[in-house]
């Protein structure tokens, strides 16, 4: 009889909760009471799995992702060590798929010298976090850390006489921009306006070369004691600029390197190394070797958009450039940019005539004639090469082009990649 009154109580509950809040709460209620009529039976611990089965279910890291892909190369190494002659942008390529991302990933070490450089014998390892994030570490620092760091290395056994490379790697090859650096090509125009000029020769010449001796205006507070001379050319306009647009610059032609052998007013120089004839207001500008080239690539902290006005080593509009050929562009400090920063370069989709669509009989019906007033059609840009920023001034940068996979031309679009 208790079994049955035990029953009859069930059902009664479930009832006014199936008039009360329907049946949701019925069958989560009645499933309770059916729960609660039976102990619960005890659930032994699970057994550990086997180490083998341990390192088969742990989860494969994760491959981060950018809003154009994956960050990591498939093909990247899980370690790498460092040779003379690498650059940074070439290992940053083996391990990503766009070099620039390089800061994302680099894991700075603070118990290391230097740990912004790379060195030659530096052994870099590709690991993952517990959130399946990137990082390319330094595992083995190369003893040439010590040696830049000042640190003295004693060997006991008898050598050749041998001079170590302590210098970290480049960024970009230094060879691609050595000859830039000697001998600048493109002035600003504040460069043209503030830079000393000769005045006259001796012996009253007009022109003059290697031997010569040059009188030049003032050099200033901090002068130097070697400069190159440079003849200031046409200047550097907007592409397709009729010219009555902004001065970006001008082309200079180097003629020879002026030693100053008495400062004053005017300051004495002797000529060498003398490329061409040095004219009279020909520019002295102090050679800028210490350019920075162990900067990380990066992308610009400002949105960009602007142009390629020149082709350095170029004559005229049509000019052409491939990987390590240097560009100007219309951007410079003022719009954001800084040494280290990556650009993409679109090359500009032609214009063409659409002579077979509407009335496309009447276009070809006149030939070549007819075929002008077709409409025009602007085909899209398509993507051309990349270039790293590695000099800028206030209104114009010096870039290099470090990957090209069609031709770039003066005109085509830079914007961030």
């Amino acid at each position: 009889m208790r079994v049955y009154a035990a029953m009859a109580s069930k059902q009664i509950r479930c009832a006014r909760l199936l008039l009360a809040g329907g049946i949701p709460a019925l069958l989560a209620a009645c499933a309770a009471t059916h729960g609660a009529s039976r102990p619960a039976a005890a659930i032994p611990p699970p057994s550990p799995p086997p180490p083998a089965a341990v390192a088969s279910a742990a989860p494969a890291p994760a491959v981060a992702v950018s809003d154009s892909g994956p960050i990591i190369r498939h093909s990247a190494p899980m370690t790498y060590t460092v040779k003379p002659g690498d650059t940074l942008w070439g290992i940053a390529s083996k391990f990503l798929r766009n070099p620039w991302d390089w800061p994302e990933v680099w894991y700075l070490n603070p118990q290391i010298h230097n740990p912004h450089l790379i060195y030659p014998g530096d052994v870099l390892a590709l690991t993952y976090g517990r959130n399946g994030k990137p990082s390319i570490r330094l595992v083995r620092a190369s003893p040439l850390r010590g040696q830049a760091a000042g640190e003295q290395t004693v060997q006991l056994r008898p050598t050749l006489s041998s001079t170590p490379i302590t210098a970290a790697i480049p960024t970009i090859p230094y060879s691609a921009i050595a000859a830039f650096l000697a001998r600048p090509v493109v002035l600003s125009a504040g460069q043209v306006r503030r830079a000393p000029h000769v005045i006259a020769f001796r012996d009253k010449h007009q022109i003059a070369g290697t031997g010569s001796i040059a009188y030049v205006s003032s050099l200033g507070r901090h002068p130097h004691s070697r400069y190159s001379v440079i003849h200031v050319g046409r200047k550097l306009r907007e592409p397709g600029d009729l010219g009555f647009g902004h001065v970006y610059g001008y082309l200079g032609t180097y003629t020879a390197t002026a030693v100053i052998t008495a400062d004053g007013r005017p300051a004495t120089a002797t000529l060498a190394d003398s490329a061409r004839e040095t004219f009279r207001g020909d520019r002295l500008v102090a050679n800028d070797a210490q350019a920075p080239l162990t900067l990380e690539p990066r992308a610009p902290s400002r949105q960009i958009h602007g142009k390629i006005i020149w082709v350095v080593g170029g004559t005229g509009g049509a000019d052409l450039a491939g990987q390590y050929d240097i560009v100007v562009l219309d951007r410079g400090r003022h719009a954001g940019l800084a040494p280290g920063d990556v650009l993409a370069v679109d090359h500009n989709g032609s214009v063409v005539h659409d002579t077979h669509g509407a009335f496309s009989w009447l276009f070809r019906a006149f030939g070549s004639a007819g075929h002008a007033f077709a409409p025009r059609v602007k085909l899209p840009d398509y993507r051309a090469g990349t270039l790293l920023v590695f000099k800028s001034y206030r209104d114009l940068s010096f870039a290099l082009v470090v990957a090209a996979s069609n031709v770039i031309n003066v005109g085509d679009v830079v914007h961030n990649p």
